[in-house]
Order: structure tokens, then sequence, then C-alpha cells
């Protein structure tokens, strides 16, 4: 009998989960078929309900439920509990059990795919928000030494640095957007990454930095956004000889543990690669 994985979020009209996750079922052969279900907030609990009864095997969870599914679940990873956030369920014998594989996929195509080793490295991360945690939750385990956040609004980046620096045992602190703290962090630094939505489709000519803020050529540049896959940020790095990845790395791994987690299967990630890359 075929097995229905998916995914839920509101809205869902640009996701490329189904085709990373049925290309690869079709390239393995195995019988499951992906896909969406639109649900909104105030409909959340009684979607996972609904899934539950209709034996689903899991699913993924995207914007605005990540945060919210989380008591909702009869059990979450540790992991996803110091993350805080669930991007991936799984419904075995008429239980749910949520992980997170946004973080270790970030900090696999960090790894893989920008050929950088976070270790003992100094970074500097814009944005505050979930996928801002992931990120630096993943860059503490990994070893990196300090932790820099900016945001447009600075009480969430104090904030993510009080959790990270008392919760990880990490060097962290909150600097101003924009601000000469800000460049000067920058350039003390060997990774930048946004962690905001800016610069993502339709928005395509906006930078999370301002003109003012210069990066220098001994940066690697990792910009979540992947849609487009060479953001206003990602060509100011390449402009001073920068390295610079695409966030689509992170989207496919993070895709690629999940399908793992639901199947038992070693995902194949070329394949899923190039589904995203031909759904874009």
């Amino acid at each position: 009998m075929r097995k229905i994985v998916g995914i839920i979020g509101f809205p869902l009209e640009h996701t490329l989960s189904p085709a990373m996750h049925n290309a690869a079922f079709q390239k393995l052969g195995i019988d499951y078929e992906y896909v969406p279900f639109e649900v909104s907030p105030e409909d959340l609990e009684e979607a996972l309900n609904g899934l539950r009864a209709l034996r689903m095997r899991g699913f993924n969870v995207t914007i605005p439920h990540k945060e919210t599914i989380i008591p909702l679940l009869d059990e979450v990873t540790k992991l996803a509990r110091d993350i805080g956030a669930v991007n991936t369920v799984v419904i075995e014998e008429g239980k749910s059990v949520g992980y997170n594989t946004d973080g270790p996929g970030f900090i696999n195509s960090l790894k893989e795919d920008a050929k950088f080793d976070p270790k003992g490295k100094k970074a500097v991360i814009i944005g505050a928000g979930g996928a801002s945690r992931a990120v630096a939750t993943m860059l503490a385990a990994a070893g990196a030494k300090t932790i820099v956040f900016s945001d447009m609004i600075e009480t969430k980046a104090k904030q993510l640095a009080g959790y990270i620096r008392t919760q990880l045992d990490i060097p962290a602190i909150a600097v101003k957007i924009d601000s000469n703290d800000l460049q000067e962090s920058i350039e003390g630094s060997e990774l930048l990454v946004n962690a905001s939505p800016v610069g993502m489709f339709p928005r395509i000519d906006d930078s999370p930095l301002s003109e003012k803020i210069k990066l220098h050529s001994g940066l690697m540049v990792y910009d979540l956004v992947y849609n487009p896959q060479e953001t206003k940020l990602l060509k100011a790095a390449k402009a001073v000889g920068a390295r610079s990845c695409s966030g689509l790395g992170m989207l496919v791994r993070q895709g690629a543990l999940a399908f793992t987690i639901f199947t038992g299967e070693e995902a194949p990630i070329d394949v899923m690669w190039k589904a995203a890359q031909a759904e874009l």
C-alpha cells in the first residue's frame, strides 16, 4: 500500500519539497507519494488529528507552524527542543514525533557544499528568528568560537544572543544592524550567514546589509535564501573575492535528512538537488 508523506504550511505556493521527494521516491522505486497540505494557523490542531487518522507516515512543517506545532506533538527530539522548532514529524502507531532537520541540513551544507568548517571560527548572523536560532545552535555544536547577531528588531537579536550564550556556552552578542559595531564584527569574522528572508524572490534587489557595510575577501558568505540562487548579498561577496554559497544546499540536505527519517533509506541527494533546481 502506498505510503503518503507531505508538507504543511500557510501559504504553500512555492514549496520545492514535493518535486524533491517524489523524484527521490521514483529513483529508488519505493511506493511513497509526497503531497502539499495548506493548513491555516487556526486549523493546525485539527489538521494534525486528521493526518493521524489518515495514517500518514509523516510530514514536513514549514512557516508558520514550526514552533506552534511543538505542544501538539507526543514527542520532540532534544535537538528540536534546543532549536525551538520542528520541521519534520513522523507518525508511528498513532504517536507523533517531531524532529528538526533544518539545523543539521545547514551544517551539512556548510561543510559539504561550501567546504567550510566552522570549528574555531567567528561568525556573524543576520536575522534573529527561528532560522537564525537553528543556524546558531549548529554552529555552537560544531565548535564555532563566537557568534554575533544583528537584526532589524534589536531586542530579538539581544534575546537570541542571551539564549545562545547561556544555554550553549558560547560567547554571543548582539549589535545594531548597519552599525559600526556590525562592520567591525564582519571584519573580524570568517563566516557571515544571512538567516533573514531579505533578498528572497520577488524582492531580489534587496540586501540584508546596506551598501555602507563592506565585506572582505576572507569571508565565507552563506545566504539561506535560495530563490534566487544568487542573491544581491552573494553578488556583493563575489565582487570582493569572498567565497559564497546559496541556501539551496541547506534546503536539499534538510530534505534528504527528512527523507531518511520517513523511509529509512539513504536519500539520493543528487536527484533531489536536480529536481529542486528544475522546479526553481
